[in-house]
């Protein structure tokens, strides 16, 4: 491993020893006050926490204009159910698998990590040429752009703008999805509990999950779906009572884990265990590529104490509305091949305080197709009698195809590895389009190393794909130093608009990759084969 990448990566440890889950990024703020003092540099913060650390500019380039290096502080803290790692106070623990980093039962936290490490590391460098920089640093993007969204018009100065916060080495970012995040709530009516009734926990497991905007068009199943298919299937033969219900941890993340606690009638459970065993072989059979080790259990859940359960009739409602709610892609793109226009994530679902709740994650790149499915979700919750709220609204990002930033990092890449960077838009969202509409005249472009299945525990960081943006990166910020440097290529190579095309030498990564861990798992094996026979459709991106 080069010099750079092992530094790199020691910073990114030590920022994954610090807690910074979404909504609770306080530690690894104050952390970054505090290392900023201590290595000589101006940093200031907002009320919510977004920190800037002012870097100035080096010998020669202290006049130009500065530039934004941006990533966000906090991560999705997903973890497999065997894990007894708690996300408040534990520090995530790497694993190196080949070329590979990945965490022991839990999601990585690469995906924003990894541009702070990038980001700290450029920072300490008196050797590299550079203009004046300003690391920004945002909290909350994962669960609601709050950081962001709450940037005052002065915070920042430059009219340039590096997201870190993409996930394929060799792809610039020029667009993303706008979306919704939609709650739905629907009080229930609770019976007792009666001596004629058996108690049965009704689990699904094994999914590889996923983010829902990059990985939402492999048709990854649904915990949740998967869920309410099973209580639909148990319905048609017995009385069902629910007692508890959940799936799902985070509005962005296809869910993986559901279950719920049922009440059947007395004698019915090795019926009940056959239409369940049942279910599963056909939902295996038919999703035997996509998810490999899909589970579903019956089991007798004994020694409750006397209990409420929700009524036979509004179990029967619960069940009709997560069947009705929609999940998975809805429209394709009209403009870029391959790329996912509009789709909903059934995200999470619970019962609190005698509600049952219901989190779904829409996102559009058109905006009208946006209002379209929000309106669906609103009237399938309106038939069922539930109240429907709305946060977590973020607007999509228009590709400028003629920016000047983007030709320069057309060139600039090409010059550096005799290869053509790809140009994607992605249905995922990003921090950019917010910037976007708070900034009309800041000049984006997103990039970052590879990570793969980011949100979830099989989370991992190709580690040789962390020299080359910081290659790039270093190339790009002494173009600015430099008035010779203009995009004088403009035209050459392929054309700006060939958006969303995947590069041949991706393949050959993943296949030698697929060599270096033939240890891996099933999940993990799968999931790279489902990513080379998508490669010209992968999204990558955020939120």
């Amino acid at each position: 491993m080069d010099k750079i990448t092992k530094e790199v990566l020691e910073l990114f440890e030590k920022i994954n020893s610090i807690p910074r889950c979404s909504g609770h990024e306080e530690k690894i703020a104050n952390w970054l006050k505090e290392w900023a003092v201590a290595n000589n540099l101006n940093v200031k913060f907002d009320a919510v926490n977004n920190i800037l650390i002012s870097i100035p500019g080096s010998s020669g380039c202290k006049k130009s204009p500065a530039v934004i290096l941006q990533g966000h502080m906090d991560m999705v803290c997903e973890k497999i159910p065997a894990s007894e790692h708690d996300f408040s106070r534990d520090p995530i623990n790497h694993i190196v698998e080949g070329d590979w980093i990945k965490a022991d039962g839990t999601s990585l936290g690469g995906d924003n990590g990894i541009a702070i490490a990038i980001g700290l590391r450029l920072a300490i460098d008196p050797d590299i040429k550079h203009p004046p920089l300003e690391l920004l640093f945002t909290v909350d993007e994962e669960s609601g752009l709050t950081g962001v969204n709450e940037l005052s018009g002065d915070f920042i100065s430059g009219k340039v703008l590096l997201n870190l916060d993409s996930e394929d080495e060799g792809v610039f970012t020029i667009g993303c999805a706008g979306g919704l995040s939609t709650t739905i709530s629907l009080p229930l009516d609770h019976v007792a509990l009666s001596d004629d009734r058996l108690v049965c926990r009704l689990t699904v497991d094994g999914l590889l999950g996923g983010h829902s905007g990059i990985d939402i068009h492999e048709n990854r199943a649904n915990a949740n779906k998967i869920l309410a298919m099973t209580l639909s299937a148990l319905i048609t033969e017995f009385d069902i009572n629910i007692l508890d219900i959940n799936g799902g941890s985070a509005h962005n993340a296809i869910p993986r884990h559901a279950e719920a606690l049922i009440s059947l009638p007395l004698d019915s459970y090795e019926d009940a265990l056959s239409i369940v065993r049942e279910t599963e072989e056909g939902l295996a059979s038919d999703l035997e590529l996509q998810e490999p080790t899909l589970s579903i259990g019956l089991s007798l859940k004994e020694g409750l104490a006397m209990v409420q359960m929700v009524s036979t009739d509004m179990s029967e409602k619960i069940i009709e509305l997560l069947m009705e709610m929609p999940h998975g892609v809805i429209g394709m793109s009209q403009d870029a091949a391959g790329l996912v226009e509009t789709s909903s994530n059934l995200a999470t679902m619970d019962i609190e305080d005698g509600k049952l709740r219901i989190v779904v994650s829409l996102r559009s790149s058109v905006a009208s197709k946006l209002d379209e499915l929000s309106s669906s979700v609103r009237s399938i919750a309106g038939s069922a009698g539930a109240a429907i709220s709305y946060d977590g609204s973020y607007p999509s990002w228009q590709p400028d195809t003629s920016s000047e930033l983007l030709e320069r990092c057309r060139n600039i890449y090409a010059d550096l590895f005799s290869d053509e960077a790809s140009i994607e838009i992605i249905h995922a969202g990003l921090e950019c389009a917010v910037l976007g509409s708070k900034f009309p005249d800041m000049d984006m472009i997103s990039f970052g190393p590879t990570i793969e299945n980011p949100h979830s525990p099989d989370e991992r960081l190709y580690i040789p794909s962390v020299i080359k943006v910081w290659d790039f990166l270093l190339a790009l910020l002494r173009s600015f130093c430099d008035d010779r440097n203009t995009p004088a290529k403009k035209g050459s190579g392929k054309a700006v608009g060939k958006i969303n095309e995947k590069r041949n030498r991706n393949n050959n990564n993943n296949n030698n990759n697929n060599n270096n861990n033939n240890n891996n798992n099933n999940n993990n094996n799968n999931n790279n084969n489902n990513n080379n026979n998508n490669n010209n459709k992968k999204d990558s991106g955020k939120r």
